[in-house]
């Protein structure tokens, strides 16, 4: 059998079309940069960056996009066994546009649903998920069948690990929940209240197998009810995590243990080009520093400084700092 890999992440993937020009509405922009995308795709990509063996276990299209994303997982090191291509549905491309430091609308073309929403629970797939050192799962994968159901499998295989790091990332997207998900709307909307419901219970399920979890403050919301990022951090471990770690944007990061110690550190100051990417940054070195075994300050510390660097650029998976880059930012 192939040696586990150091970090496998089950999510989504895709293409990014991000415009060359910052400030401008889409009708106004006149040319575009293709790179490769979505949120658990760029974690693997950032933690191969950081010189982790990582690997993507998703879908794509049987197109010219869905060879794309394969090709590109390759030339960053990163494992696409588990990539399958599959027939009729397209792989996805997600526009966005750029208006920096803080507003960045993403619009996901997913119809008639997307590849990474079809997998299944194969025995071969989830065998490789339970014996990963890292094993990474998120909430938009919840979001519709038989997705939902392969995710929560893949987690519960891991349930009897007594090493290693099964991290939940809540990746709240609501477009791609409720009645009108996917249907190509910006970001962010609305959240529909039965969605968000909806979404609470899948993730609280989720949660009760992970022993970390990640997210935002919109994200952990979703998860917890509450905004308050000590409540938060709490929520999070009643459902089951050892570590919540909460990203509370321009006031830094929380993390805290089931045992009550934790840290909250501040953000690096760091003039913004596109956000996007940030958070992925963020969690491929967070699985850097959770595999390295570092004590927790330097590990949400690392993991800061990388999504600062990125947010510094345009692109996400190709913008992904390598290692002498955060410890030249760290210094």
């Amino acid at each position: 059998m192939t040696a586990p890999h150091e970090l496998l992440t089950m999510g989504r993937i895709g293409v990014d079309l991000y415009p060359e020009q910052t400030g401008v509405p889409l009708p106004e922009v006149s040319s575009f940069a293709k790179f490769l995308g979505g949120s658990a795709t760029n974690v693997a990509v950032a933690a191969a960056r950081l010189g982790r063996r990582s690997a993507v276990l998703s879908r794509t299209g049987d197109d010219p996009f869905g060879e794309y994303c394969r090709q590109q997982l390759r030339a960053f090191g990163v494992d696409d066994e588990l990539v399958r291509a599959i027939r009729r549905r397209p792989t996805p491309v997600t526009f966005c546009e750029v208006f920096p430091p803080d507003d960045f609308p993403l619009y996901f073309y997913r119809w008639p649903k997307a590849p990474d929403l079809e997998i299944e629970a194969d025995a071969h797939e989830l065998a490789r998920a339970a014996a990963a050192r890292v094993f990474w799962a998120t909430g938009t994968g919840l979001c519709a069948e038989p997705s939902r159901g392969a995710t929560l499998a893949a987690l519960a295989s891991r349930d009897e690990r007594t090493d290693g790091f099964t991290v939940f990332d809540l990746d709240w997207r609501p477009v791609f929940w409720g009645a009108e998900s996917a249907a190509g709307a910006p970001e962010p909307v609305r959240p529909d209240e039965e969605a968000v419901e909806e979404a609470r219970t899948y993730y609280r399920r989720a949660l009760a197998h992970a022993t970390v979890a990640v997210g935002n403050l919109d994200e952990c919301e979703v998860a917890t009810g509450t905004r308050k990022p000590a409540a938060c951090a709490e929520g999070l471990l009643e459902a089951g995590a050892e570590l919540a770690v909460v990203k509370q944007g321009p006031k830094g990061v929380l993390a805290v243990r089931a045992d009550g110690s934790g840290v909250e550190v501040p953000p690096h100051p760091i003039d913004v080009v596109n956000g996007l990417g940030a958070g992925d940054a963020f969690g491929g070195a967070l699985c850097h520093g959770l595999l390295a075994g570092w004590e927790l300050e330097r590990t949400v510390r690392y993991a800061n400084a990388a999504g600062a660097l990125v947010a510094g650029r345009l692109a996400c998976s190709s913008a992904m700092p390598r290692p002498e880059e955060v410890e030249e930012l760290l210094s």
